[in-house]
């Protein structure tokens, strides 16, 4: 048998995702075209028919359903994650490719169906064609790609985790599996969203704070504790704090500084009633030098200052969420370096390593040691991709050409 060298190699798969790059763009639309929007979160039905198009492409897919309760905790009505593994040579390390398939609702401002998948000007519109259902095809067909050679000594396993809850934070789909020990990988590619190639993004705190005073009718509002008065200098507190953050930049390029948002507020009972609860709901995004820890206690000090001095109102203060920064740990920066250098190479322009303000799923294989980066199909930036935002997209040129450098990332990692 002849053996292939890796540039021959890389030839053949580029061919071949060339030759399959319509199948994948139609997958990827009937992937848009199945909402799994969460909230709700009940995206099982999307999680069938991924498994049905992996089935149909002669995959093995295994289907594990989180229990119900656990699901439920964790803000989802219902999840169930799906496991490719492809073996090939004994030896060789364990390479798991991973993308989320919920993404957040629609909103308001498209130019055409949200779940459309239409395609217009070399762009795939539809929500979840950028975040990251995009992935699901790059990394499939890479797979693919991979499969399809003769003659190369590949050694180790290709897995595909498709997962449902990285919109309310992960911990039924990648933290699930890692902890139920169904995969033990020694790297992992984690969905992207542009050419870059992330090794770092902040984390995230979530705090709800409920004000509770004492309710009275408006005509006597002197007999009650106004819980909505009181949610004023808090609120002024929050924003001095907020404001201050921007004297704490960060090193990580890409990342400014920390940030704070209330995001929601809710409270009162009717016009004629003084409010005795409001509760706001306040988001904390930590840099990566930060100390998740330090950061929650000191914002619970902000919180607490600012409604001490007020008679009748008691303050309750729940962490909702804690995603930890994503930071490099040892072995990362070979992993960074090669996917850096096969994407330069296919792009035909440097491909750096960046950090971004966002939080993903990437951070819970890097928690658990294992070397992590985040490359994916996408634009420059997020923005251009409109990620979250009405009319998100994804340029069928650079999914085809992620592809092609997941293909040759897989390749030199089973290779060596």
């Amino acid at each position: 048998m002849t053996t292939q060298s890796p540039p021959s190699a890389k030839d053949a798969m580029r061919g071949f995702i060339e030759q399959h790059f319509d199948e994948q763009v139609h997958a990827l639309a009937r992937l848009v075209q199945c909402p799994s929007d969460n909230p709700p979160g009940d995206c099982t039905q999307h999680a069938l028919v991924t498994a049905q198009w992996l089935t149909e492409m002669g995959f093995a897919v295994e289907q594990h359903e989180v229990p119900l309760a656990l699901a439920q905790q964790h803000g989802m009505q219902s999840v169930t994650n799906l496991i490719v593994r492809e073996k090939f040579g004994d030896g060789g390390p364990v390479v798991a490719m991973n993308a989320h398939g919920d993404v957040v609702p629609p909103g308001e401002g498209w130019s055409a169906s949200p779940y459309s998948g239409e395609i217009r000007d070399g762009w795939l519109y539809g929500r979840g064609a950028a975040v990251s259902k995009s992935d699901f095809t790059t990394y499939a067909y890479a797979l693919r790609a991979l499969k399809s050679l003769s003659g190369v000594g590949l050694k180790g396993q290709v897995e595909l985790h498709f997962t449902y809850d990285e919109e309310t934070g992960g911990m039924t789909g990648p933290q699930w599996i890692l902890q139920q020990g169904l995969s033990k990988p020694d790297y992992v590619l984690s969905a992207a969203f542009s050419h870059h190639v992330v090794t770092a993004h902040n984390g995230c705190l979530h705090l709800e704070i409920t004000l509770r005073g004492r309710s009275a009718h408006a005509a006597w509002p002197d007999t009650g504790s106004d819980a909505i008065e009181a949610s004023v200098p808090l609120l002024a507190a929050l924003y001095r704090y907020r404001d201050g953050l921007a004297d704490r930049p960060s090193s990580t390029p890409g990342i400014t500084h920390p940030t704070l948002v209330v995001g929601l507020v809710k409270g009162g009972i009717n016009t004629n009633v003084v409010p005795d609860v409001v509760t706001l709901r306040v988001d904390r995004r930590i840099v990566p030098e930060e100390v998740p820890e330090q950061v929650e206690a000191e914002l619970r000090e902000v919180i607490a200052a600012s409604v001490q001095p007020l008679a009748g109102i008691q303050v309750e203060v729940t962490q909702i969420l804690l995603a930890r920064p994503f930071k490099p740990v040892a072995g990362a920066q070979a992993l960074t370096d090669l996917v850096c250098r096969e994407g330069s190479a296919v792009l035909g322009t440097p491909v750096t390593p960046i950090g971004v303000p966002l939080y993903t799923d990437a951070r819970l294989y890097s928690e658990a040691g294992i070397p992590t980066v985040m490359y994916g199909a996408g634009p420059a930036t997020l923005l251009a991709a409109n990620g979250h935002r009405a009319d998100e997209r994804v340029p069928l040129l650079e999914l085809q050409q992620a592809t092609q450098v997941v293909a040759n990332v897989l390749l030199e990692l089973l290779t060596r």
